[in-house]
């Protein structure tokens, strides 16, 4: 049967591990994997849960929930609100129980999450707005028809089932000093925490959101939860604008420090996952790297792993993504020139270029810019460079043949 919770609970280390035993042949277990260029000052691994079924660990914590139902509520059905990933998570376990599941999603999800959630036979209802207008909807829906609601981070059966990672980074790396985990609701880190903590006290739990959806940041440095107006961000699914009463305590209890990153620090990590490691992360999933990738965290010298917590990013989100992580990373640049308009004077600039090792990718040619002189053009040149210090290079190659470089 499961257990009547009330809206504060002590969390018990039994029910993780009861989480870890109904999860062993359903879950995947993916092994650790250590990167070297991530950051060279630490030794760093990756727990990849992107590699996960459905392609994130939400599933862990949805199927545990959904196991532990009586048969009374699990002949009614299930309803869940979603930014994608917990959708599928619900939508598998529920199908693989034999009981009708409805997903509210947010309008902006991802088609690829979108599509995935009805494959695995839930029912989908799309609702105007992010996370929490999904949340208010499959609320009002769960009064309607007596649905169970499988709460997304906030629910202790689903914190339980996530911190079984926790469980699994202990259980194969037992020295860990350091574990970095993605946080938007909060569910994800307080599980893994509260595992880590419990088992290894010693350990270190950074928690990482995204510079425009900083909800629990903002939370525990005000000591009460903290509801954003808005959040704009890449990482879609940790894009919460209030963070669990729960998760908050958790938090608050377990966790040594939550850190942001920005947009294009998470585009250089997702870049740097795919390019380095053969490995897609989406937004939310890629915040841990982000954040080793960036020094936000004290990890220099320490053994740390980063939670890779999905992969489920929309193909046609991630040519942008990429062409933002190669600019963060200084393997895309664009400059402006600002040159006599004379013959020869635009092979110089090209020829200049070329001779320090950039690759010319695009040219434009402006005669009649405002901001040049009557007697100048301007042109618009982008390159592909190798990285920031390359780019100083070629600009300053071009700045002692004359030219005038922004």
């Amino acid at each position: 049967m499961q257990k009547n919770y009330t809206d504060m609970v002590k969390l018990d280390i039994s029910e993780v591990y009861n989480a870890a035993r109904v999860l062993k042949d359903v879950a995947r277990h993916p092994k650790l994997i250590g990167v070297t260029k991530i950051n060279p000052d630490a030794e760093v691994y990756l727990k990849p849960e992107n590699l996960q079924h459905t392609g994130s660990f939400k599933l862990r914590g949805a199927y545990y929930m959904i196991s532990q139902l009586t048969p009374e509520q699990k002949a009614k059905g299930v309803i869940a609100c979603s930014a994608g990933n917990h959708a599928q998570g619900v939508a598998l376990g529920a199908t693989h129980n034999g009981i009708k599941s409805l997903i509210c999603l947010p309008a902006g999800a991802p088609i690829s999450k979108v599509n995935a959630t009805k494959a695995l036979g839930a029912e989908v209802c799309l609702v105007n707005g992010v996370y929490d207008d999904a949340y208010n909807k499959a609320l009002e829906l769960q009064k309607e028809h007596g649905y169970t609601l499988v709460h997304p981070f906030d629910n202790p059966l689903v914190i339980a089932g996530q911190g079984t990672i926790g469980l699994e980074i202990v259980e194969e790396m037992p020295d860990v000093e350091a574990v970095i985990v993605p946080v938007g609701g909060g569910g994800l880190i307080s599980g893994v925490a509260f595992a880590l903590k419990t088992l290894k006290p010693d350990v270190k739990v950074y928690g990482v959101q995204a510079e425009g959806a900083p909800s629990m940041v903002n939370s525990l440095k005000k000591n009460e939860r903290i509801r954003l107006d808005s959040v704009s961000t890449i990482a879609d699914g940790i894009a919460v604008k209030e963070p669990g009463e729960n998760t908050y305590e958790l938090c608050s209890k377990y966790v040594d420090e939550i850190v942001t990153v920005s947009d294009d620090e998470i585009a250089a990590a997702i870049l740097a996952l795919i390019e380095q490691h053969k490995l897609v992360a989406e937004g939310a999933g890629a915040v841990s790297v982000a954040a080793a990738m960036f020094n936000k965290v004290p990890i220099k010298g320490k053994k740390v792993v980063c939670v890779v917590s999905g992969g489920n990013i929309d193909v046609t989100s991630l040519n942008r993504v990429i062409t933002r992580g190669l600019a963060k990373s200084g393997r895309d640049c664009t400059i402006t020139v600002n040159l006599s308009d004379k013959p020869g004077e635009l092979s110089k600039v090209c020829n200049i270029i070329g001779e320090l090792g950039a690759n010319i990718l695009s040219v434009q040619h402006e005669r009649n810019s405002t901001n040049t002189q009557i007697n100048g053009c301007q042109l618009r040149i982008e390159m592909e460079t190798l990285n920031h210090d390359h780019i100083a290079k070629v600009k300053q190659g071009l700045e002692q043949s004359g030219f005038d470089v922004n």
